[in-house]
């Protein structure tokens, strides 16, 4: 099989894979927001999913589009486990060459195979010829003291010697040594021009950019410079920032629901996740900040904070916390 990626407009905006964030609960969540912006999962180890745990990537159609992210450096392994996303409904397939965790790390995969991109050649071509979904990249420009553009361009060679022609980069390189995972979302300085100019060297490639995008503003302006953008923290802090995607981003031809609707969806939603034996606080972790920045936003997170927790939680609980949040 063959799965070389061409880009395609689903890919104009995404929310980055983040660990014990983007998990099924916020990918059903996200789509009472958007019906267009690209989802991804948790990145999944290769091997947890080859020794049989199917269950971490269960997930709903309509989470879709939604990319199931692979850690792992085994070709081998990472074809076999991009068979089973395929198998379970996913858009496409992505490769994790940026995560800086030490246990990552330790696994010898996420940005440590930025020290031997001939390994991201191999892996993807592997995962190509295992499934007929896209296989994607998503990358940093640089690790360690492996941080020139010279290397930044090895690294997308890469990813374009496989024939890939979609590529993620988010404009920071990684230390391995000497910065948490936190510190390395911060630390190391954005360089969006370094992205700009790989984009500029390759006339068929398509770039995403991730790192640092924290509006719609600021998504619309990148995209005068890459062809896609993704975000990732500023979506936890502020999930409606979700809700003016498909009109300000895709141009599509919709009304932005005010908060207040989608508030009164989930609430709705809340009832069915709970019958379906999940735990209220699963769904309120993701909707939590969802008033930031409105008056009362504090009293809401206080109250869900301390009541989604308790034993029988209902939606009663999302109810009463916005109610002490316009007494405010």
């Amino acid at each position: 099989m063959s799965s070389i990626q061409y880009y395609c407009k689903d890919d104009l905006f995404s929310v980055a894979p983040m660990i014990d964030v983007t998990n099924r609960t916020f990918r059903r969540m996200a789509r009472y927001f958007t019906k267009r912006a690209t989802l991804y999962t948790e990145m999944i180890a290769a091997q947890a999913l080859t020794h049989g745990k199917e269950y971490l990537i269960d997930h709903d159609e309509i989470e879709n589009p939604c990319v199931l992210q692979l850690g792992g450096s085994d070709p081998k392994t990472l074809a076999e486990a991009s068979k089973i996303g395929q198998k379970h409904g996913y858009s496409s397939i992505n490769l994790n060459c940026g995560c800086p965790s030490d246990k990552v790390q330790s696994g010898s995969f996420g940005a440590i195979l930025m020290k031997t991109p001939e390994v991201i050649t191999d892996c993807v071509k592997a995962m190509q010829d295992a499934v007929s979904i896209p296989v994607t990249v998503k990358t940093r420009i640089g690790v360690d003291d492996l941080d020139s553009f010279e290397y930044s361009k090895k690294i997308v060679d890469a990813v374009y010697e496989t024939g890939s022609r979609h590529i993620i980069l988010h404009a920071r390189k990684a230390w391995l040594n000497g910065l948490s995972p936190k510190e390395n979302r911060s630390v190391p300085p954005l360089d969006y021009e370094r992205v700009y100019q790989l984009r500029s060297l390759y006339p068929d490639l398509k770039v995403t950019i991730n790192g640092g995008i924290l509006t719609i503003e600021d998504c619309k302006k990148q995209l005068e410079h890459v062809d896609g953008v993704m975000l990732g923290r500023a979506i936890m802090d502020n999930p409606y920032l979700l809700a003016f995607v498909d009109k300000e981003i895709y141009q599509e031809n919709v009304e932005v629901k005010s908060r207040e609707e989608i508030f009164n969806e989930l609430v709705e939603f809340a009832d069915t996740f709970v019958k379906e034996g999940n735990k209220l606080h699963y769904l309120g972790n993701h909707i939590i900040n969802m008033f930031n920045g409105c008056k009362g936003a504090r009293r809401f997170r206080n109250y869900l904070s301390c009541h989604m927790h308790e034993l029988g939680a209902g939606p009663k609980v999302f109810v009463d916390a916005y109610k002490k949040m316009v007494e405010a």
